[in-house]
């Protein structure tokens, strides 16, 4: 069972810390590259990122955060970092499908940009600065959360 748990809770501390890289770079790169951006790129690019996201990869860490950090905290029971830092993702994964995917829809629903007639207005629609404000909470949740499982690490390591 020792090693079970351990193994859950890195596992846990892992995926936390991919999915938290993934929105900091967003924050800090990507959407300011964009930012600067023609209409034109901006929307062409962006849903070429959003459809190259949805992947294996991404998907398994995005989703394997929220399920492993919830059974290392079963696993681990009476471990408040480690139930800290499911809520703050959870609350992560629940901005992300409730705020940031639905513009990201809306976006690729425009259509090809080489046959979009105001991308000016599309893009405007898609609202870059509400995107990119709760990205940022999305960034801090996650690397809080990701910063509480290593927590979690130590002191698990600090009681053997």
């Amino acid at each position: 069972m020792f090693v079970l748990r351990v193994a859950t809770l890195i596992a846990a501390t892992m995926t936390t810390g991919l999915a938290a890289g993934v929105f900091g770079l967003y924050q800090h790169t990507i959407m300011r590259g964009l930012a600067g951006t023609d209409d034109r790129t901006f929307v062409g690019a962006f849903q070429a990122l959003d459809r190259a996201i949805i992947n294996p990869w991404f998907m398994s860490s995005f989703f394997g955060a929220l399920l492993l950090t919830a059974a290392a905290a079963l696993l681990n029971p009476g471990k408040p970092w480690i139930i800290a830092a499911f809520v703050l993702y959870l609350a992560v994964v629940v901005i992300t499908l409730a705020i940031n995917v639905p513009l990201n829809d809306a976006l690729k629903a425009a259509g090809d940009p080489d046959r979009i007639t105001d991308l000016a207005a599309v893009r405007e629609r898609f609202d870059e600065a509400r995107w990119s404000a709760w990205n940022l909470v999305r960034t801090i949740g996650s690397t809080a959360a990701f910063g509480l499982l290593c927590w979690a690490l130590v002191v698990r390591g600090q009681t053997r």
